[in-house]
């Protein structure tokens, strides 16, 4: 649990990155896989999310993810060979909505780990 007075939230929204600065209309909207980034003084924190969602309401944001990971805590190595194993599957797959939606998931998670530990963000790994 992440409990911090910020200046501004930045957010993976379902429909698009959303940044909510204090006064902001309330929304909820669900999170897709990225990276969520809050500025506090000047000094910018970013965090992997995925699923969930974010709720804003008067003048507090409230993220509930499924996953939530700092650069620190992700396995480079492991990242790697998961976007690897889900490229290959991408890439073979011929059969149902959900397996490829399962493998889209699990490519994402993985891009969005190597791309917040690599410090860049606007890097994003291809398949």
């Amino acid at each position: 649990m992440l409990n911090e007075t910020v200046d501004s939230v930045t957010v993976p929204g379902e429909s698009g990155e959303l940044g909510i600065f204090p006064g902001h209309t309330p929304l909820i909207s669900n999170l897709k896989t990225g990276v969520l980034s809050y500025t506090k003084s000047g000094n910018t924190v970013r965090l992997l999310v995925s699923g969930g969602f974010v709720e804003v309401g008067d003048d507090c944001v409230a993220v509930l993810a499924d996953v939530a990971e700092r650069a620190n805590e992700i396995d480079v190595a492991a990242a790697r060979q998961s976007r690897e194993e889900a490229g290959r599957v991408l890439a073979q797959l011929t059969g149902e909505a959900t397996d490829h939606e399962t493998a889209q998931n699990d490519f994402d998670l993985a891009s969005t780990r190597l791309q917040l530990v690599s410090g860049d963000p606007s890097a994003t790994p291809t398949r």
